[in-house]
């Protein structure tokens, strides 16, 4: 077979319309590659646009990270600022609390000053009149008392023991010095023990007053008239409103100094009265008679020390067996110890309690020995 019968011939309508479709398709490919291409240079765009938002980005970050820094430094120092001032205040305000504290104190001192100068103001006028006279003592004001106290104590006594005081304080000492002594009591003697006599007493007392608002203290009042006729007579004066008084309530005679203490059942009245020291009573139809009507004190103990004093002139003596009756056991101890040859002296006072009975001896202020 020859070359031509192997290869048919392509009609050129056939060729012309697959060329045209070839060519068609390159030119679509062609669209297609510059579309591509320019999506890739849109996105190669939009890459370099985020880049650069993204480092304008991060820029204006650290520019905002460091006016936040600014910004807080700034706001630390406020703060520091702020709270020295307010501390500053809180010191301001603790010095005007204190200052108020102490002002407070010192119009609380004052108001307590006045009323304590009212009150001895009163406290002056509540004390029944006394006559007194000036005999040329001195003392200093920096020590002296407020009361005259006069030391009164009762001394209860052991069984078989007896007190001895003597007129002389050497003599005491010398018993004391000396303790046992034998008495001769007659056919027989008896050892006795001299011992000296301690006890508690008041060394500083100091006492809160205040004038009672329904008591008044009634003085000066008279000698020759019965206690229970003046103590009615008080009551029907002072319970008469014309007589600037009002109901009583009780009416007590202080058998120690012998005054008179009112209470009215209205605290008003009291005040009233003691404005007025002197008041006239009737004792007896047309006689008269002048009382002095002052304040009523309260008083309360709020320091109370004491010590222990000995009596120089007074001796204890013990183990006293009662070999005979009362009288005569003290009436020969009293004869024994006045004796110089047995180291006594001039006895000033003795008491003996015997086995079975209670004495309560009573001691007093020693007077000033005279010469």
């Amino acid at each position: 077979m020859s070359s031509d019968e192997d290869f048919s011939l392509v009609p050129d309508d056939h060729l012309s319309n697959t060329l045209k479709k070839i060519q068609k398709e390159i030119e679509r490919l062609k669209v297609e590659q510059r579309t591509l291409e320019e999506d890739k240079q849109f996105l190669i765009d939009a890459k370099n646009s985020n880049v650069k938002f993204t480092q304008d980005f991060q820029k204006a970050a650290e520019d905002v990270k460091k006016r936040i820094e600014t910004t807080k430094r700034t706001q630390a120092v406020t703060v520091r600022k702020v709270q020295e001032k307010l501390a500053g205040l809180k010191q301001e305000q603790m010095k005007l609390k204190m200052e108020i504290s102490e002002t407070v104190k010192e119009l609380d001192y004052t108001d307590e000053t006045q009323k304590s100068l009212k009150q001895q103001t009163e406290v002056s006028t509540a004390v029944p009149e006394k006559k007194v006279v000036f005999k040329g003592e001195m003392a200093d004001g920096t020590h002296a008392p407020g009361f005259d106290i006069q030391p009164r104590v009762v001394y209860p006594m052991e069984e078989g023991t007896a007190l001895i005081t003597f007129e002389e304080e050497q003599v005491a000492n010398k018993l004391l010095a000396l303790k046992k002594h034998e008495v001769q009591l007659g056919d027989c003697s008896i050892t006795v023990q001299a011992e000296p006599v301690q006890f508690l007493v008041p060394t500083d007392v100091s006492m809160d007053t205040n004038v009672c608002p329904r008591r008044v203290l009634v003085s000066n009042l008279p000698k020759s008239e019965s206690t229970e006729r003046i103590l009615d007579k008080l009551e029907i004066h002072f319970s008469k409103t014309k007589n600037k008084g009002g109901e009583v309530d009780e009416v007590v005679l202080l058998e120690d100094s012998g005054n008179v203490v009112i209470t009215f059942t209205d605290n008003n009245i009291a005040s009233v009265l003691t404005n007025t020291p002197m008041h006239e009573i009737e004792i007896e139809r047309g006689k008269k008679h002048k009382v002095k009507v002052t304040p009523f004190l309260n008083g309360e103990i709020t320091l109370l020390k004491t010590g222990t004093t000995s009596c120089s002139r007074t001796v204890l003596l013990t183990g006293i067996p009662a070999v005979m009756d009362k009288d005569s056991l003290q009436d020969l101890l009293e004869i024994h110890f006045q004796k110089s040859t047995n180291s006594g002296g001039e006895v000033d006072a003795i008491v003996y309690n015997p086995a079975g009975e209670r004495t309560l001896a009573v001691f007093e202020e020693d007077s000033p020995q005279t010469e």
